[in-house]
């Protein structure tokens, strides 16, 4: 088991902020995800979150400002692996052009009801429909 760290920011339309992985990505190649990965020995699942958004997206989120939306059991079909992970949300008032793509195809800030319709990965086919239902999200957009 491996336990990933991923986070979802919510801007001022209250869209939210998607990775479009690429033909290279291990794990959801050509899947759209929530930012995030491993979290490393001796590393919190919130030091994790704020370190991969951080490497994935160059913004920088205060570990204070990140709301734990809840822990999952994931099931990776390409490893075979029974994996948990940790979703973290917060508002921001980023933009794409605040994005520096530091992995994946690209990231960028998704409408909500076009999000459910892109190619999700298995993790977040799992977290996203009910995070955008939760008490969490509706108290970050606007």
């Amino acid at each position: 088991m491996t336990d990933f760290a991923c986070t979802l920011l919510v801007d001022r339309r209250g869209w939210v902020l998607l990775q479009e992985r690429d033909e290279h990505a291990r794990i959801a190649p050509e899947r759209w995800a929530a930012s995030g990965g491993h979290v490393e020995p001796g590393e919190s699942f919130l030091e994790a979150a704020v370190r991969e958004l951080r490497e994935e997206t160059g913004l920088t989120v205060a570990a204070e400002d990140l709301q734990l939306v809840g822990i999952y059991d994931i099931h990776h079909v390409e490893t075979g692996s029974d994996d948990r992970m940790a979703l973290y949300a917060a508002a921001t008032s980023a933009s794409d052009a605040d994005i520096v793509v530091g992995e994946g195809r690209r990231i960028v800030f998704v409408d909500p009801a076009a999000a459910l319709e892109l190619p999700l990965s298995d993790s977040a086919r799992t977290v996203l429909p009910g995070f955008l239902e939760s008490e969490v999200y509706a108290t970050l957009r606007p």
